[in-house]
C-alpha cells in the first residue's frame, strides 16, 4: 500500500492509506452528509424550543392585554375609584420598598405583573404620576406597547417556522444524499465482489 506522496506542486496526494479505515470516497462523503444532517436537526430543534417559549410569551401578553383593556373600560365606568392599592416598588438602588397610594379621579393600578413584564422589556407606560395608578387614556399607552409586542412575537415565530421549514429541508437533502451515497458505495462493492 503506498502512502501519500509529495508532489511537485506542493499538495499530498490521496490515496487509501491516507483515507483511513473505510477507504471508500462515497462512505466517507455519505458520513459527512449524516454529520450535516443532523446539524440542520439540531438547529430545527432549537428554533422550536425557541417557538415555544415564544408562545408562552404569547399567551402571557396577551392576558396582560386583556387586563388593561379591562382595566381601561373599569376606569372608564368609575370602578375602583378611590380606594387604596399597595405596591411593590424598586428604587434606583435596586432596593424593593412598598407604597400604598389612593386612586383618585377613577384611576386603576397596574397589577404588579404587568409592571414587572413591561419594565424587563422596555414596554412604555404613563409614568407621569410616579406611580402605578392609570386613568382611561393613560391606559392607551400601556394597551398599544403590549399590542405592538404582542404582534413583535407573532412575527418573530413566523420568521422562527420559516427557519424550521429551511433546515428541515436541509435535513431531508442531506439524508437523501447519505442514501445516495452508501446505495452507491453497496452497487461497487457488490460489483467487485462480482469481478467486474
Amino acid at each position: 500500500m503506498t502512502q501519500g506522496v509529495n508532489n511537485n506542486s506542493g499538495v499530498n496526494t490521496v490515496n487509501s492509506a491516507t483515507l483511513g479505515p473505510s477507504g471508500s470516497l462515497q462512505l466517507m462523503f455519505a458520513k459527512l452528509q449524516l454529520e450535516l444532517a443532523e446539524t440542520s436537526k439540531t438547529q430545527a430543534m432549537d428554533r422550536m424550543d425557541s417557538i415555544s417559549k415564544s408562545q408562552d410569551e404569547q399567551k402571557l401578553v396577551s392576558e396582560l392585554l386583556n387586563e388593561a383593556r379591562q382595566s381601561k373600560a373599569d376606569a372608564k365606568a368609575g370602578i375602583n375609584s378611590k380606594q387604596s392599592y399597595t405596591y411593590t416598588l424598586t428604587d434606583k438602588n435596586g432596593k424593593e420598598y412598598t407604597k400604598t397610594e389612593r386612586s383618585i379621579d377613577n384611576a386603576i393600578p397596574m397589577s404588579q405583573a404587568m409592571v414587572d413584564y413591561m419594565d424587563e422589556h422596555g414596554l412604555a407606560y404613563d409614568k407621569s404620576n410616579g406611580d402605578h395608578l392609570q386613568l382611561e387614556k393613560e391606559w392607551d399607552v400601556a394597551i398599544a406597547s403590549l399590542e405592538a409586542r404582542l404582534e413583535e412575537l407573532g412575527t418573530d415565530t413566523q420568521q422562527q417556522m420559516v427557519y424550521i421549514q429551511d433546515y428541515m429541508g436541509q435535513y431531508n437533502s442531506y439524508l437523501q444524499g447519505a442514501n445516495t451515497q452508501i446505495s452507491n458505495s453497496n452497487q461497487t462493492l457488490t460489483s467487485l465482489a462480482r469481478g467486474q
